[in-house]
């Protein structure tokens, strides 16, 4: 669940807002480098985590194999999605803003029940 936790913070960035028509082209406004902190406030995953996270056309670039990501960044900014890992998910709600912050919140599901917030900011 640990990691599950730690993979949030990518997630902060990324999220099924909308279904975009095929061929659309992926709004590219809150694309860079992100420094997303998760912060646990109820449950027993870690308390908190500060990471990177590249955004490229709407989408978070995750290097490994240990999650499973569904979603993308809206043009507005909403952001709303899912991550497993294991026999856990984790669902995530909020919004980045084009002034270069976000934030929103996260519940988990499955072996640990945890819930908190995110904050991010972009970086570049």
């Amino acid at each position: 669940m640990t990691r599950l936790v730690a993979a949030l913070l990518i997630l902060a960035c990324t999220g099924p807002a909308r279904a975009l028509p095929r061929g659309a082209a992926v709004p590219d406004r809150f694309d860079g480098t992100w420094s997303v902190e998760i912060v646990t406030e109820s449950g027993a995953c870690d308390r908190a985590y500060r990471y990177p996270v590249r955004i490229e056309r709407g989408r978070a670039r995750f290097l490994g194999t240990a999650f499973t990501i569904q979603g993308s960044v809206a043009g507005n900014g909403i952001v709303r999605g899912s991550i497993s890992g294991g026999a856990a998910t984790a669902d995530v709600r909020g919004r980045l803003g084009r002034n270069g912050f976000g934030a929103g919140t996260w519940v988990s599901s499955g072996a640990l029940e945890c819930r908190g917030r995110w904050n991010a900011e972009r970086r570049g």
